[in-house]
């Protein structure tokens, strides 16, 4: 009797440890860091969002990736993948994943590949960290856990963000007992800090060069040229100081422009810009292909696009609208005579030898309707399947062009793309690049 008795106690305490184990007690938000599984307290995450832009710091640690504004909040954001020394995925759509932590009485942004889900667990199912975790830094890990099949790595995020004092503890105790690999010392306030206050003398910087462009080169910054303008203020500022970093003429302008144009800009497109064009252009049931190409110039742009879209679509009836409002330059561009080896290889086959010289075949000719035109102007087209807008649009001000690019969506077909110029994106979520650098391409999600 005695016997039963015991073995009912004993079923009893395992049924109560079983209990005692499903207890939720401890909640994490779960994300992923070169595919391995991680999580953090709930209790620190203060949200989570997603952000492409964010304010370059010059002279950072290679993990901040700058700050950001948080509804009116000024945050660092640190790249957890470089901070762990892990692959950094490169986002298709440039957006970043990222959890807002609150430690203390301070916010960070940490970038991460992907976040996943919220998950509930007992805290005496934690296990310690062992050495087998090397991709990081185990002094950064408070523990492992199973859950539901899934091995999580739970990240002491109050031990990453710590404060100076509590970095060099660490340093000192990694020197006298050794430490596995991972980012040396922790991301500290006085770091922290310094990249704070030098992103707001950045800012102040770049503002100054945003008010200048419109006036010396009727260039404006805004959301379609920013990414590029904060790229070029990092090289610009890396060998000027002070009343150096501001325009103070058109030189220095046109110096600060010097890189933003695209390849081949007022000639014909080469055999390797033109191949990689060529290489991002859809299917089309359609035999018909409609362009519009805004701001053509003398027309070497329209003669390079129609000789790839006669190469793509072979058989297909092109027509491009080629618009500019320069009456001399597009008067000439129908006529123009050339030496052959002024003419990429792509575009021979379309040419026809006269006394004067080569010119294009009238076929392809034909196809291109050079027209006077402003495009601040409504310009009535039919359904399109490209617009060419390269290195255009950041030349208008920001009220015309936010009605340009409402509109290009609406002229478009359903497959079709448009091309902007090298350092130019469409702004807005709506928009998905289906090309990559040097050439620049947008589709319409909708």
């Amino acid at each position: 009797m005695a016997m039963i008795k015991d073995l009912a106690q004993v079923n009893a305490e395992l049924q109560a440890e079983k209990e005692r184990a499903n207890t939720v007690d401890y909640k994490m938000v779960t994300f992923s860091l070169a595919g391995k599984d991680y999580g953090v307290d709930i209790m620190n995450v203060k949200e989570i969002a997603k952000a492409d832009k964010f304010t370059y710091v010059p002279n950072a640690a290679a993990f901040v990736r700058g700050v950001y504004n948080l509804r009116g909040d000024i945050i660092p954001i640190i790249d957890l993948r470089s901070f762990f020394h892990l692959p950094v995925d490169k986002k298709a759509d440039g957006l970043e994943n990222m959890l807002i932590l609150r430690i203390e009485d301070r916010v960070y942004g940490t970038i991460v590949d992907k976040i996943d889900k919220v998950v509930g667990i007992n805290t005496e199912n934690i296990q310690p960290p062992h050495p087998i975790f090397g991709d990081i830094n185990i002094k950064y890990i408070s523990g492992v856990v199973e859950k539901q099949g899934a091995l999580y790595i739970i990240l002491d995020v109050v031990r990453i963000f710590s404060l100076k004092k509590e970095e060099e503890k660490v340093q000192q105790r990694d020197a006298a007992g050794g430490a596995f690999g991972g980012a040396p010392g922790g991301i500290t306030q006085d770091k922290i800090a310094t990249a704070a206050q030098a992103a707001a003398l950045t800012d102040s910087a770049i503002g100054f060069i945003k008010e200048n462009l419109p006036t010396l080169k009727k260039f404006y910054p805004g959301d379609i040229n920013d990414e590029w303008i904060r790229r070029r203020f990092a090289d610009w500022s890396a060998t000027r100081t002070g009343d150096e970093l501001q325009l103070k003429n058109e030189n220095e302008a046109d110096e600060y422009l010097s890189s933003f144009y695209s390849p081949d800009s007022g000639r014909f497109w080469s055999d390797d810009y033109a191949a990689m064009v060529k290489s991002f252009l859809p299917a089309v049931n359609s035999n018909n292909i409609q362009v519009w190409n805004i701001g053509c110039g003398k027309g070497y742009e329209s003669f390079s696009f129609a000789c790839i879209l006669k190469s793509r679509y072979s058989g297909a009836h092109i027509k491009i609208w080629a618009n500019d409002s320069d009456i001399m330059a597009i008067s000439q561009a129908p006529n123009m005579i050339f030496e052959l080896s002024e003419v990429p290889e792509y575009c021979q086959p379309f040419l026809v030898k006269g006394r004067a010289g080569y010119s294009f075949s009238q076929e392809l000719k034909d196809s291109i309707v050079f027209e006077y035109h402003d495009v601040l102007n409504d310009n009535p087209l039919p359904d399109l399947d490209f617009i060419l807008a390269r290195d255009l649009l950041s030349f208008l001000p920001e009220e015309p062009r936010f009605r340009i690019v409402s509109g290009f969506a609406e002229k478009l077909k359903s497959h079709g793309i448009v091309f902007l110029g090298r350092n130019e994106i469409m702004p807005g979520n709506e928009w998905g690049r289906v090309a990559d650098d040097p050439v620049s391409a947008f589709a319409h999600n909708g």
